[in-house]
């Protein structure tokens, strides 16, 4: 398994983004990892129709993406999906060899403060990010492939 992409985008599978980045990267296997999602079946029958067709797609709870891929020993290429920075940071305390994280995604609501186009966060978001920085962890705001990236430095 090889981990070539993982993006914070609170829509998860969100229809042409999803399709442009598997593309962008040749993915064989999206993952989306978020405990609410793995256990919500309406939630995960909506995102069945947006999902690209050239990729199989999984849904796990944290814990459960955590033991695939450490298990995981197939030579796919695969997107990792998560639909908050704690989701990500919980997944790197499991064991999971993050490197870098694309951030596309992440709403405005009550608290949060714009930071780029497509990207609002709170303090405990600043909080998360400083930690995936103190991991080595590289985070880059990018909704898209072809966009240039944006003022990732906010995120901290």
């Amino acid at each position: 398994m090889k981990l070539i992409l993982t993006r914070i985008d609170n829509r998860l599978i969100h229809g042409q983004v999803l399709t442009e980045w598997c593309e962008y990267v040749q993915a064989d296997v999206v993952v989306v990892a978020n405990d609410a999602v793995a256990k919500d079946h309406l939630r995960k029958s909506l995102m069945k129709l947006s999902e690209p067709k050239t990729v199989t797609t999984y849904y796990y709870t944290l814990e459960q993406t955590i033991q695939v891929f450490k298990a995981w020993t197939a030579s796919q290429n695969v997107v990792l999906l998560c639909e908050t920075p704690q989701d990500v940071l919980q997944l790197v305390q499991g064991g999971i060899p993050i490197h870098q994280v694309n951030v596309g995604n992440m709403h405005m609501a009550p608290g949060k403060q714009r930071i780029a186009t497509s990207v609002a966060i709170d303090e405990n978001d600043r909080e998360v990010f400083q930690k995936l920085k103190a991991w080595g962890i590289e985070c880059e705001i990018r909704p898209m492939p072809q966009s240039t990236i944006e003022k990732s430095d906010a995120l901290y």
